[in-house]
């Protein structure tokens, strides 16, 4: 399996990065060795001091497809869950700052949270509040209602690129409110408030 993951898909995420709005989706991709495995905490890698959250609706390809439709795409999904895209923030922008790949920033081991799956069928994919809360305050707070492209679009866009195969996730992109992790903090995400995960920093 992969992760494929979008960025720059929240404009109030772009804005407080300053970053610029894209044309068309960003992608990049994570090994599978970057997922956090299930009730281990975060640590956070001696390689950075600036390890930030991002918190994303996640989509679990359900078969293989390749060159999908917008129009087919909700077939090669039946759930959607809640996760956590690690970036060591300063790895990356010395990274940007050079025009090199972002992948020791992103795809690091245990970058990859993956909380509880839910069926789709019982959510507005549409209108689907989701939040990041740390040490019981909410610090990311977002809807699918403000993405620039949506689930649908995302996954006939990926497909022209590389084909899904079961198993496959995507992470939607970040709302704004990221930040930098700290050690002994708790993450809990909250999806249409379910609890998808709970994290602790070491």
């Amino acid at each position: 399996m992969k992760i494929i993951c979008i960025g720059r898909n929240y404009a109030t995420h772009i804005e407080e990065l300053e970053n610029e709005k894209p044309e068309s989706p960003i992608i990049f991709l994570k090994p599978d060795s970057a997922i956090l495995p299930r009730k281990n905490p975060f640590f956070i890698p001696p390689f950075s001091n600036e390890v930030h959250y991002e918190v994303e609706v996640l989509v679990k390809i359900n078969k293989v497809g390749k060159h999908i439709a917008a129009k087919f795409a909700h077939k090669y999904y039946d759930e959607i869950g809640l996760g956590i895209d690690f970036t060591a923030r300063d790895v990356q922008a010395k990274c940007k700052e050079k025009g090199l790949p972002w992948e020791k920033a992103k795809a690091f081991d245990g970058s990859a949270v993956v909380g509880e799956f839910y069926a789709k069928e019982n959510f507005d994919l549409e209108n689907l509040q989701f939040q990041l809360i740390k040490n019981k305050e909410i610090v990311q707070d977002g809807n699918t209602n403000a993405m620039l492209w949506k689930i649908d679009e995302l996954i006939a866009y990926i497909s022209q690129y590389f084909t899904l195969k079961k198993g496959d996730i995507i992470y939607t992109g970040t709302p704004a409110g990221v930040g930098k992790v700290s050690e002994n903090d708790v993450l809990i995400g909250k999806l249409d408030g379910k609890e998808a995960f709970n994290i602790k920093v070491k």
